[in-house]
């Protein structure tokens, strides 16, 4: 299990980070050509509004991959904290299967919507919107292969092991 951990962590959730960042530069460049052709040219781009926010959405999912990735997923401190070593592993299950019950969920519900709207363009764009759809499953999917790694490497013992992306 640790061998497949280092390999999803050194391709498949490296790659996540890298377009996580390269799609949230593009979504700054894209708004600063927004205002700078709307304010100076006088003469806005249909496009960069559209662009932008199509490419927050995927950096939004992409990082909540990271985010489950290194554990900064929602936890019950308070709770945690009261209790024994025995019984924070059974909380950190809980939270586990209730994480991964709603991924799972998202994704199929995600997957359903890309879909749906399959053949309905993105008005400035031109292509379909099931590619800004598409973010909803493959992040939520990701995010719960994440999850999984995540529990299953223990709890704040292991953050520590987690190679950075």
């Amino acid at each position: 299990m640790k061998s497949l951990t280092q390999l999803l962590d050194k391709s498949v959730f490296r790659l996540v980070s890298i377009m996580a960042q390269l799609l949230l530069l593009s979504a700054v460049i894209a708004s600063f050509h927004q205002v700078v052709s709307r304010f100076i040219f006088e003469s806005p781009a249909d496009w960069t509004e559209v662009w932008t926010r199509c490419a927050i959405i995927w950096v939004v999912l992409l990082g909540l991959v990271l985010a489950c990735r290194q554990g900064a997923m929602l936890k019950v401190e308070m709770l945690e904290n009261a209790l024994n070593e025995k019984y924070k592993r059974w909380l950190a299950t809980l939270v586990m299967v209730i994480t991964s019950t709603f991924l799972g969920i998202l994704t199929w519900v995600g997957a359903m919507a890309a879909y749906r709207f399959r053949f309905q363009t993105i008005a400035g764009l031109e292509f379909s919107i099931a590619w800004i759809y598409a973010a909803i499953p493959i992040g939520s999917f990701l995010a719960l292969i994440a999850v999984i790694i995540h529990w299953s490497q223990g709890s704040a013992e292991s953050n520590d092991e987690i190679a950075p992306l």
